[in-house]
This record gives structure tokens, C-alpha cells and sequence, in this order.
């Protein structure tokens, strides 16, 4: 047979099965090595079900295969469906490259880099560490820098905030969550808890993939080590001030303050020094070698005390040792002098920076920060720059280093009022707040969020464009927007706390997962239960119960919801009684109820018109057709799918819209196909588009029930297939229990009564598991009608124990 004909699916079971056989396992015993089921190991192997990339990752990986050469292939089989279009966001991303600016002046160092590179060929991970300002943060980058061409898909950089004063070090979950967020993978694919499930996650993406990354100010070992990389090729730098005497596998680096030879030509090179005789430095050796001993020969205050020089072509190198010999020790030396340089706009500007919460800030935080134009924001900080006392790691990106940072922060304790401060710091928390609301407002959610409270906007906020753009935004800002929230719940600003994660829910749907939002809004709760305002309370509740909905803790939903429920009569706020409403529908939908889910998204949809939100209305409306459908509705189902789709909206992959057209995809797949596939087809090509991994799965899904019910049964099932070829991939058992009864009518009507009957079985089980009885009753009556012709006896408890579930349901 043609190789480039055959049956990618069976193509790749057969390269599985050679590696069951240079193993010399059996199936049970090559599942249990390779952390798999016996059962899920024999259907991939028989070709039955197409398995998720980390279980083939795991058995290259026993027989010390590299599993890279499979992904293409195992890709192909994952989409035997129209294939995504050139645009789509399924097409890998330009790699993502997260590396500060590699430091022009970079000097010396070749036996260190050596050792790095070294380390980085035979274990793949290195530990570089040394001092305060000893240049580790600049020796690991600029050796990502020189590596990245090696490892093309991704170059990313986190700091671990290990020895930054005034913030604890970040914890390895949320690191994890970060640089999984930069590899652009869907939080559907991210595990909502667990640390050890965070870190499996981190090394499978990893595996397929050659990056490098850079965990910069590690505290200890214990917080890197859930964030090196595990199969593959990708690498580690780590930079600490400590040695990490935990991570044996990772061979350490230790640096030392420069030579005086390599401290020379630093400051030479940072100064502008042209060398020669005629060169400031040459003509007084002696203050040359004076500012050297008093930086410690440290390349962070020889960059500093360069820039001074650089600066001031009319000093000579004596008054520059004037200078520096007032500061205390060789960190302050030279950032006392570089900013006593500064005038009184610059220097008060620097000590401010020193109250910012988070790593990064822009032009507009700066601006807001200053209470000046961001134009003018803009030209300080380039100032800033030039001073060497602000870094610029990307366009429009800013940052300080640690040390700098501490100064800043001290040098504002000791010169600027306590009041004012606090002005500037409440300024960061609203300039923070009001941004997220409007990168939130191009991503909407089910309704638009009530207006900012939180202190008075801005002059000026970044725009978005879209919602790529808005998300973009969010997570480069990510890490600053929850340090910020940090500290306002340090400092007590409870409207703060009240409304900033309610901004990011759309955000953490598509990138963060739901782990980490429950606890924000746990601590929402608290902060808006100490205000007292009955309206915050509610909506605090209810958002709280949907993260708990979405993190799969249906009764800790349920309880949040009627909390929710008693203080949205108290507030009399109709939009947010709609959305309450609407998201206990969606509750009792996924405990596999029809009729009272129905009644909700229709109260849901009077609520919404009453509180004149259209949007909010499509939801409802959207949930309302599918309910309908479920129920056999088909005609009215359509009718109300076509009256969502009339709606005006700007987005291709606008909720209401992907559901009215799935609607109606299997609404008129009997009457009218064409029509039927032309709605699934966009459907399917907004998901993917949009990137969203779920309802690619539901599409795909339900373009299957509506190819069967055409009579198309191959098409049927492949499109069955590569809907739980994608449920395998997200680790979403609990969402197989709204496609499998779907799948077995398909197998049964094509012919395969005993795959049938063993995805009706496997509903049975998962059913009662998750409380889905409508989905059980639907299983038991699929067994039943394979049962009436070999077992007649069996067939009958079957379907009275579906009949009994159906009734229990109606009462």
C-alpha cells in the first residue's frame, strides 16, 4: 500500500506496537510503566482510539526513542476532519522569544560561558550562581542568546522574584502557569490542580519541543525543580544567588567579580572610552583603577559609573571617584551617584518606581504612576535608560533589576511623605484595574462587567484592537497584575481586590485555567463582604460559584450559587440576577438536566432584555435553541438559533453565535444537509480559529450526530473520533459524557455494535460518576437496543433502569 495513502490513524498503531515490541513488554506490564491504563493502551494500539501526544511520549520514552519524529504523523491523526485553515491559530504561533535585551557591553566571561554551555550539552540545565550584581542575570541571557538558534521554538525568561524585596518569591505554580501561558497552551490543556500535574504538563510540551528558558533570582531548589524540563531537547538557565545544592542533575556555575583586565575594558566600553593614551582612563590610571576598587569590580556598578562618564564628557575620571567615594558600599555608591545626576522630575520619577508591585511596567502605568502625559512618561523613562538605571528588555517593556529596584524603594521610604506614597501606589492599583477592564471589554465575556469603581480612570489607557490583542496584553502583564493584587489586599484596598479578578475571567478561561481564580475570588469574597455592599457580595458569590463550576466542584458551585442567589434579591440588580440565572442553567445542564436548565435560560433571557444587555440576551437565547434541541424541539430549536445568528456582533467566534450555528448544524441535517454542514463547517472554522479547544471538540462531535443522521456513517465516525482524539489531549474525561452516547448510535448504525456497546458502557460508568443521570438513561437505553436480539433479558433491566432515571429526572 501506498504509505502516503494509508490510514494515518492505523499508520500510527502500528509504529506503537513496534515499540511494544522492542520493549519485550506485554500490554499490561508497557502500561504500567508508561503510567497508562492497560485498556487505553490496547485501543491505541489496535488503532481504536487515537492517543494523546504524552502517552506516546511516554513509551518512546521507555525504549529510549525519540518521540519527535512521530508528532507529525500523530498530528495528521488528530485532524482527519477539514483541515484548519491557513490563518487559523491552530498553525503553530511565531515562537515566542520572552529574553530581556542581550546587554550590548557584554565582556569577558569565556570560561564561564564555556562551563554554561557545556553543562547545557551533557545535562541540559545549568545553575549559575554568584552574588548580588556579580552579572548572572546577564551572563545566563546572553547565552540564551547566543543558544537560541539551537532551539528555535520558543526562547522564554522567568523571574522567580527569589530575592526581590518587598514581594515573596514566586510559588512553581505559577511559574508553571506562566510559561505554559507563553507556549500558547489552552488552559483547557492545563490541569486545573496540582503541582506534580502542573509540572507533567510543563515537560509533555516540552517534550515535542526544542527551548530554551531562562529561571532567573531562583530562591532555592525546591522552586525550580518542578520547572526544568524533562524528555527532549529543550534546556535550562537558572541564575541564584545561592548555590542550589538540591538539584544534583544540574551542574553549577559560580561567579566571581571580574578580573581587573575584564573590569577594565568594562568600564572602558560603558563610558564610551575610546582607549589609547588619549582616552580619559589612560590619562589618569590611577582614578581609573580607584573606580574599579570602588565598585567592587561589580559589572552592574561599573555599568552604572560608565554611564556617568558616558554622560558627562566634560568630567574627568577624578570627579567621577569624588562622586562615588561618597556613597557606602559599592552598590549604593554607584546608584546614589547616578542619581544624584538626575534632575528633581527624573529623580522623583526613579523613587516612585521603586513602589511598583510587579517586574514590568509601560509608558501608561509610568504615566499614571507620575500623573504626567504618557508622552512624556515615555521620554523620562528613556532617560532612565540612558542613566543605565532603567532596563528596556523589549519595545515599549521596561524593567529594574533587583538591586536598582531596592534603592528606588528605599530612597522613596527616606525622602517622599508617607500620604504621598500611598497616592502613587492607590494611582498603580487603578491604573491596573481600569486596564484589565478594557483589555476585558475587547474579550467579552457572557455580559459586559458593570463599570469600574475603583478610583478614577487614567488619563490614558492602551487600546485593543481585538481580543488577540487584548489577550496578548494580559499575558505579558499577567505576573504584574496579580502582583498587584497582592498588594492591595496587603494594603486593604478591598474595592481593589473586589474588582480586579473580575476583569481577568475571561483571561483565565482561555490561558490561566481555574485554580488560581478560585482563590482570588475567595479572597474577592472576603474583601467585598468587609465593604458591605450587597451588590459586590453577590457578584463575588456568583463568580465564585462559575470558577468552582469550571474547576469541575459542582456542590461548592451549587452552595456559592445560592448564597449568590439570597443577596441579588437584596442588591435588585437585574443584570447580575440574569447572569446568576444563566450560570445555574449551565450548572444543572452539566448534572444532566433538561427541563430546568430550559426554564433558567429563558428566565435568563427575560432578565437580560429587562437590564437592556442584547449580548447577555444572545447567551441565553443560544443555550435556550440547544436546550430545545436536546429535547427534541428540532423546529423550534432552529427557529430561535436563526434569530441569535440575526444579532449583530463583530466576532467570528462569538459564543452565542458557534452555539446557534451548531444548533442548527444538527437541527436540519435530516430536512436540509447542506445547509446542515455549511453551519457546522463555520462552526468548526470559528473554533479553530478562535483556538479554543472544547468547543472544537464539540463541534467536531456534533458534526458527527449530523453526517449520521445523512446517512454519512465513515464521515461520521471520523468525525466522532477526532472529537475524543482532542478530549484525550485536554484530559477531559468529564466532558466525554456529552459525546459518548452520540458516538455509540453512530457505530451502531455503521456497524460496529460492540464499539457501541462499549462507549454506551463507558457513559454508564462515568454517568452516575458525575451525576449525569440524563446521560446514564440514554446509556442504558442505547445497551438496550443492542441487546433485543442475542439478550432479550438483558435488554429489558436495561431499559427499565433508563426509564426509571428518566422518571426520577421529570419529578
Amino acid at each position: 500500500m501506498d504509505a502516503s495513502k494509508a490510514d494515518p490513524q492505523e499508520e500510527l498503531a502500528a509504529r506503537l506496537r513496534m515499540l511494544q515490541e522492542l520493549s519485550g513488554l506485554g500490554v499490561r506490564a508497557l502500561a504500567r510503566d508508561a503510567g497508562l491504563s492497560s485498556s487505553s493502551l490496547s485501543r491505541y494500539l489496535n488503532g481504536q482510539t487515537m492517543p494523546p501526544w504524552p502517552a506516546v511520549v511516554a513509551l518512546c520514552r521507555l525504549v529510549k526513542r525519540d518521540p519527535r519524529p512521530l508528532r507529525p504523523l500523530w498530528e495528521r491523526t488528530s485532524n482527519p476532519l477539514p483541515a484548519p485553515p491557513k490563518s487559523s491559530r491552530l498553525a503553530r504561533p511565531a515562537p515566542r522569544n520572552d529574553l530581556p535585551r542581550d546587554v550590548p557591553d557584554f565582556t569577558g566571561r569565556e570560561e564561564a560561558l564555556a562551563a554554561v554551555f557545556a553543562a547545557v550539552d551533557s545535562h541540559r540545565a545549568v545553575s549559575v550562581d554568584g552574588m548580588a550584581g556579580v552579572g548572572k542575570t546577564s551572563l545566563a541571557v546572553h547565552a540564551a542568546h547566543r543558544l537560541a538558534a539551537d532551539f528555535p521554538d520558543a526562547q522564554l525568561y522567568v523571574d522567580l522574584h527569589g530575592f526581590t524585596e518587598g514581594r515573596p518569591p514566586l510559588d512553581p505554580d505559577s511559574a508553571l502557569r506562566m510559561l505554559l501561558g507563553a507556549l500558547d497552551v489552552p488552559s483547557e490543556r492545563v490541569p486545573q490542580e496540582g503541582l506534580e500535574q502542573l509540572a507533567a504538563c510543563w515537560r509533555a510540551e516540552l517534550a515535542g519541543r526544542r527551548v530554551v528558558v531562562v529561571l532567573d533570582n531562583a530562591v532555592d531548589a525546591e522552586q525550580v525543580r518542578p520547572l526544568l524540563p524533562g524528555a527532549g531537547a529543550s534546556v535550562a538557565l537558572i541564575t541564584s544567588r545561592n548555590r542550589l545544592l538540591g538539584l544534583d542533575e544540574v551542574p553549577p556555575v559560580s561567579l566571581d567579580v571580574l578580573s581587573a583586565e575584564e573590569s577594565a575594558q568594562l568600564l572602558a566600553r560603558a563610558s564610551g572610552d575610546p582607549g589609547g593614551p588619549e582616552g580619559r582612563l589612560a590619562r589618569d590610571p590611577d582614578s581609573a583603577a580607584e573606580v574599579l576598587r570602588l565598585c567592587g569590580r561589580l559589572p552592574l556598578a561599573l555599568r552604572l559609573a560608565g554611564a556617568r562618564l558616558r554622560h558627562r564628557p566634560g568630567w574627568t575620571v577624578g570627579i567621577l571617584v569624588e562622586r562615588l567615594a561618597e556613597g557606602t558600599d559599592e552598590f549604593d555608591t554607584a546608584f546614589a551617584m547616578s542619581v544624584r545626576q538626575l534632575d528633581r522630575r527624573h529623580a522623583r520619577l526613579f523613587r516612585m518606581l521603586g513602589l511598583l508591585p510587579g517586574e514590568s511596567f509601560d509608558e501608561y502605568l509610568v504615566a499614571a504612576l507620575a500623573e504626567v502625559p504618557v508622552r512624556g512618561a515615555r521620554a523620562m523613562l528613556e532617560d532612565l535608560v540612558d542613566a543605565h538605571l532603567v532596563q528596556q528588555p523589549t519595545p515599549g517593556g521596561y524593567r529594574l533589576h533587583d538591586l536598582v529596584h531596592q534603592h528606588a524603594r528605599r530612597a522613596s521610604a527616606d525622602q517622599d511623605p508617607a500620604a504621598e506614597r500611598e497616592r502613587a501606589l492607590v494611582r498603580v492599583l487603578d491604573y491596573y484595574v481600569h486596564a484589565a477592564a478594557a483589555a476585558d471589554a475587547a474579550m467579552p465575556f457572557v455580559s459586559p462587567a458593570r463599570p469600574v469603581s475603583a478610583g478614577p480612570a487614567p488619563a490614558e489607557l492602551p487600546r485593543f484592537a481585538d481580543k488577540n490583542a487584548a489577550m496578548s496584553w494580559l499575558a505579558s502583564h499577567y505576573g504584574d497584575l496579580i502582583a498587584a493584587f497582592e498588594t492591595a489586599a496587603t494594603i486593604g484596598a478591598d474595592v481593589h481586590v473586589c474588582e480586579l479578578p473580575r476583569f481577568l475571567r475571561a483571561y483565565f478561561a482561555r490561558r490561566c485555567g481555574t485554580t488560581h481564580l478560585n482563590v482570588l475570588f475567595e479572597r474577592s469574597l472576603a474583601a467585598a463582604e468587609r465593604l458591605g455592599d450587597p451588590l459586590l457580595v453577590a457578584e463575588a458569590y456568583s463568580d465564585l460559584g462559575f470558577a468552582r463550576y469550571n474547576a469541575g466542584r459542582a456542590a461548592e458551585a451549587t452552595e456559592a450559587y445560592e448564597a449568590a442567589a439570597a443577596r441579588v434579591a437584596e442588591a435588585g440588580d437585574a443584570r447580575v440576577e440574569a447572569e446568576l440565572t444563566l450560570r445555574r442553567g449551565y450548572l444543572g445542564w452539566d448534572a444532566g438536566q433538561v427541563e430546568e436548565p430550559l426554564e433558567l435560560f429563558r428566565l435568563a433571557g427575560k432578565l437580560y432584555a429587562n437590564a437592556h444587555c442584547p449580548e447577555g440576551s444572545a447567551h441565553a437565547a443560544a443555550s435556550e435553541a440547544w436546550a430545545l434541541l436536546q429535547l427534541g424541539h428540532r423546529e423550534e430549536a432552529a427557529r430561535l438559533a436563526r434569530e441569535v445568528l440575526d444579532v449583530p456582533h463583530s466576532d467570528p467566534a462569538w459564543p452565542p453565535a458557534l452555539t446557534a450555528r451548531i444548533t442548527l448544524g444538527v437541527a436540519l441535517a435530516r430536512e436540509t444537509p447542506d445547509e446542515a454542514a455549511e453551519h457546522l463547517r463555520r462552526a468548526l472554522e470559528s473554533a479553530r480559529e478562535d483556538g479554543h479547544l472544547h468547543n472544537q471538540a464539540w463541534c467536531l462531535n456534533c458534526l458527527g450526530v449530523a453526517l449520521r443522521q445523512m446517512g454519512r456513517y465513515d464521515e461520521a465516525l471520523a468525525g466522532h473520533r477526532a472529537a475524543f482524539a482532542l478530549l484525550d489531549e485536554l484530559f477531559e474525561e468529564h466532558w466525554k459524557i456529552h459525546f459518548l452516547n452520540g458516538y455509540a448510535e453512530t457505530c451502531r448504525l455503521a456497524g460496529l455494535p460492540d464499539e457501541a456497546l462499549r462507549l454506551h458502557r463507558r457513559a454508564l460508568e462515568l454517568g452516575p460518576r458525575l451525576g449525569n443521570r440524563h446521560e446514564e438513561a440514554l446509556a442504558h437505553e442505547g445497551i438496550a437496543e443492542l441487546l433485543d436480539e442475542t439478550d432479550p433479558a438483558g435488554a429489558a433491566e436495561h431499559r427499565a433502569a433508563g426509564r426509571a432515571l428518566l422518571q426520577g429526572l421529570a419529578n
